[in-house]
């Protein structure tokens, strides 16, 4: 037939599989003595690769909390099986697959926006195609490679945006001496913002031959974003000269070790989280910060400004029927400790109400006062209002009673 042949070690080559090459085959060997007979037979059957009968489309966009649905259909023989994975994710992030190998999100949350992939395989082959999720209404998704080039006694920091979760985003750049000498031991990050549309940021004014780290944040109207990864870079100094340096001034080795005993307990206005400071710190200590995620997603700074007197912080409006992460950082002026112990809460069958994916902070207790008070004082309002038209109504009924006598 054409395009087959034969290899001089014996083996049968068909560069085509087709009907001609269905059927029954052995193979007799033999040289000049004759031969020792045929090979046991072997059966050629035809099997089909998978192909793709219905392809997601390239692109979703559907807002959090929502349902979405994405086909995914092929055939082939034997049928082949299909499977869905996030790149760049271990499992489906509580994405459900049907009956049909549609991939199900019900509701949708931040954590599932990305590339999803469709593979579809059996014994003969393995194909895939790809989808992006957008997931609209969140806050924005942390900024990538963050890349810091040094200057003289400046930086150029530049960045990759996220997705913006829908909103317009605008970006921050914060950064802090990574070694301070004992005057400035208590300075904060210092954060500088970055104007519309820009991706990158000088950043001015620096020590030469100090270490720095630089973060990058990204803001819509909804929140704050994860910050992005910490990049440490030295900007560069004059060039040296004959004259003696100075000795170089006594450093200070900072202890701040993390926040200890992390645990988390259900209330009836929300999760009451309770901690014990640090064990070990040789600075006064500034505050804490709490981060949590949701359904093994990435960390996100749910609040940054807890005082350093607090040991406990209540968390209200979880969403519902969700897996729920928590771990706390102490900072000590410009230092942050490592990451305390994570603590676990499943909101299965808890009496919570749903929220935005973005937790609301908790309203100040001077604020929460003035609406309380607001509240009464118009209830005071209103109760004297009734009793001085009831009074009114009875006086004018005794006049008109009155008059008809």
């Amino acid at each position: 037939f054409p395009g087959w042949s034969m290899r001089s070690d014996g083996s049968i080559v068909i560069a085509t599989g087709n009907d001609d090459a269905l059927g029954v085959y052995a193979c007799t060997p033999y040289n000049s003595y004759g031969t020792a007979g045929a090979s046991q037979p072997t059966r050629v059957l035809l099997k089909d690769p998978p192909a793709f009968t219905v392809r997601p489309k390239e692109e979703y966009f559907q807002e959090v909390g929502r349902e979405l649905v994405i086909p995914c259909m092929a055939h082939g023989d034997p049928p082949p099986t299909i499977t869905w994975v996030k790149l760049g994710s271990a499992g489906k992030n509580g994405a459900q697959v049907d009956a049909n190998n549609s991939l199900i999100f019900r509701p949708l949350i931040k954590e599932q926006h990305g590339v999803w992939e469709c593979m579809a395989s059996n014994q003969v082959a393995h194909i895939s195609t790809t989808t992006s999720v957008h997931v609209l209404g969140t806050s924005p998704h942390a900024v990538t490679n963050v890349s810091v080039l040094p200057l003289l006694l400046a930086a150029n920091i530049s960045w990759e945006p996220g997705f913006d979760g829908g909103y317009f985003q605008r970006f921050s750049v914060w950064y802090t001496p990574l070694v301070k000498h004992l005057p400035r031991a208590h300075h904060d990050w210092v954060s500088l913002s970055v104007p519309a549309g820009a991706q990158h940021l000088l950043v001015e004014n620096l020590q030469p031959d100090m270490s720095y780290q630089f973060s990058v944040l990204a803001q819509n109207k909804l929140g704050s974003g994860p910050f992005s990864q910490i990049v440490t870079s030295v900007p560069r100094g004059f060039p040296q000269t004959t004259v003696p340096p100075e000795p170089p001034a006594m450093t200070v080795r900072i202890f701040l070790s993390p926040p200890q005993a992390l645990t988390a307990n259900e209330t009836a206005r929300g999760v009451l989280l309770q901690w014990e400071p640090p064990g070990q710190l040789s600075v006064a200590l500034s505050g804490y910060a709490l981060e949590l995620r949701q359904d093994k997603g990435g960390w996100e700074v749910l609040d940054r400004s807890i005082p350093s007197t607090k040991t406990q912080v209540l968390v209200p409006g979880l969403i519902k029927d969700a897996f729920y992460e928590f771990r706390l950082v102490a900072f000590a002026g410009s230092y942050i400790s490592d990451p305390s112990n994570t603590v676990n809460v499943s909101t299965a069958g808890m009496e919570v109400y749903p929220s935005r994916t973005q937790l609301p902070e908790l309203l100040p207790q001077p604020v929460l006062a003035g609406v309380i008070g607001g509240i009464c004082f118009l209830s005071v309002a209103v109760i004297f209002s009734t009793v001085v038209a009831c009074i009114m109504n009875h006086r004018r009924a005794a006049r008109i009673q009155k008059r008809r006598q």
